[in-house]
């Protein structure tokens, strides 16, 4: 059982999420939003506490809302001044430039598969796609569906903590399924940048 939940009784945390309730959907929407912009900031507890305070359907949907909106953003903004000086030195790396290059080759699928793990670096793929060519219509499509499948898998696992300090065993299932797409986020991850590692070698040659 995760320590904090083991020290926590399930007054308390009933507690906690009436009183974040109470700050309404607007705040709901608000942190997954911010979050698109300061990455450091922990979506999945957002979307964890979302579900529990607002129910799963309607904390599932204010937090997708929040983080789709907050990548199109981010996309938009990086996409209208992403070619000024104080930005250019992002998109001149080599790496960057190759990643650039690929999405707009590939399109909507990598992004959607990049997006629908919640460990891979969203606000690196927000970034690259703006600087891409790839059109709004795409990604906005991709962040909408990708981030869908993500938010509600956490949402999911999330909802109702606690039953997780009642039950060790669904903590345990929680924690195992939390692990199991994180590595296998990885490895779609890896084998795209294998990937575009040879078509760039096939390119080249």
């Amino acid at each position: 059982m995760p320590p904090l939940l083991s020290i926590m009784t399930q007054e308390q945390i009933t507690a906690f999420f009436d009183s974040y309730k109470a700050f309404g959907p607007i705040v709901a929407i608000l942190l997954p939003l911010i979050e698109a912009f300061l990455p450091f900031l922990p979506l999945v507890a957002f979307a964890v506490a979302n579900a529990n305070a607002f129910g799963l359907w309607q904390g599932f949907l204010l937090t997708w809302i929040g983080a789709s909106l907050g990548s199109i953003l981010v996309f938009l903004l990086i996409r209208k001044f992403g070619q000024m000086r104080m930005l250019h030195f992002i998109s001149k790396r080599p790496s960057i430039k190759k990643l650039t290059l690929w999405v707009e080759k590939r399109g909507f699928g990598p992004l959607f598969i990049l997006l629908c793990f919640p460990f891979t670096p969203s606000a690196a793929v927000n970034v690259v796609a703006g600087l891409s060519r790839i059109s709004m219509w795409q990604f906005s499509l991709a962040a909408l569906s990708g981030k869908c499948v993500m938010l509600f898998i956490i949402s999911f696992i999330g909802y109702d903590l606690s039953a997780l300090v009642k039950n060790p065993l669904r903590s345990i299932f929680a924690v195992l399924v939390i692990a199991i797409l994180w590595y296998v986020g990885k490895r779609v991850e890896n084998r795209l940048n294998i990937r575009m590692s040879q078509s760039e070698d096939k390119g080249g040659s």
